[in-house]
């Protein structure tokens, strides 16, 4: 616990005026009963109702105890994202859910947004991969860190690619689902992969089916189009230059990069899982969500948080209590009235 704090249950506005209007309605018909020639109500009969019209102002405001906590209830449900940052994906080819072509990674970084979405209140992983996979964002139910790391995402930069290889995002994949799986053997785990599907190295791609061992289920999600696009040079900074194209060595016009669907419906299908390609009317939604676990648990996190627990309910009986006072002094009055 950490202090006291108030949480209006009308929002500051509301339940100010709220309190205000009570307060001045008891305190107006208190002076004009003590003005008033003949009146039956004593000085405690004014005391008493104006108690129960500040209790009942307080109340508008819920005095609340504020508790920090390091632990969420989360789906147990595990979805490990991974991200293609290949050269290719600087690519303006793509579209998602708008008829504006758009770079592919960006449409990548739309899609993770509405994954974090489609799976509410589930764990997550992050993972880029371009010449290397990288575990960037170990499991976490902070849909944010998701968020924040999809935006931060950049082309590989064009000096340090080696040509794209579908497969590397297998190496991270890999050990941390098998982790994941031996600290929690009842989760479903869910592999998310999103990628344009060229593969322009010469090594003869992994099979993803090695997967299978420790996911539930898999979405492969296609980005750009099969028309494709100038691949635009990517400086060392992740800057994409737009007027700048890599060359192909064979015609020494600028290359053309196409989405490979037949790549990333095969990967969907060494996964057992599903493929959809985001275009200008398909957009990831709530029915893309795959393997969803009924089960809760408990998670640990870094990050602290806090949240608010209203202790209305003295005051309440306070208020309950002067209301019987109340009813008691109206009924005495009453009979000597008769």
């Amino acid at each position: 616990m950490n202090g006291l704090t108030f949480s209006p249950i009308l929002g500051w506005a509301g339940s100010s005026a709220v309190a205000f209007a009570v307060m001045a309605v008891t305190v107006g018909l208190t002076v004009r009963s003590r003005r008033a020639t003949h009146s039956d109500a004593t000085m405690a009969d004014h005391i008493r109702r104006i108690l129960a019209s500040v209790v009942l102002a307080v109340m508008m405001f819920a005095p609340s105890t504020v508790h920090v906590t390091t632990t969420q209830a989360v789906n147990a449900t595990d979805v490990f994202i991974a991200v293609d940052v290949t050269g290719s994906m600087a690519v303006s080819d793509a579209h998602y859910g708008s008829k504006d072509a758009v770079m592919r990674l960006t449409a990548a970084q739309k899609a993770v947004a509405d994954i974090t979405k489609a799976y509410p209140d589930a764990s997550f992983a992050a993972i880029r991969f371009g010449a290397s996979g990288t575990l960037d964002v170990p499991l976490t139910p902070d849909a944010r860190a998701i968020g924040n790391w999809a935006e931060t995402l950049r082309p590989e930069p064009t000096g340090s690619s080696s040509g794209s290889n579908l497969d590397k995002a297998i190496d991270p994949l890999l050990p941390a689902m098998k982790a994941t799986r031996a600290r929690h053997p009842d989760d479903r785990i869910v592999v998310v992969y999103i990628s344009d599907g060229e593969q322009t190295s010469r090594k003869i791609r992994r099979t993803f089916s090695s997967l299978r061992a420790y996911a539930d289920d898999g979405l492969v999600v296609g980005v750009g189009s099969a028309d494709g696009g100038k691949i635009p040079q990517v400086g060392n900074d992740g800057t994409v230059d737009v007027k700048r194209f890599i060359t192909d060595p064979t015609t020494k016009q600028p290359g053309i990069s196409m989405m490979d669907e037949k790549n990333l419906k095969d990967i969907a299908d060494e996964m057992s899982g599903a493929y959809v390609h985001v275009d200008a009317a398909r957009t990831i939604g709530a029915g893309d969500a795959r393997g969803t676990s009924t089960q809760y648990r408990l998670a640990s996190t870094y990050k602290q948080r806090e949240h608010s627990v209203p202790i209305v309910w003295p005051f309440a009986v306070l208020l309950v209590a002067l209301l019987a006072w109340e009813a008691v002094s109206w009924a005495r009055t009453s009979r000597r009235l008769i």
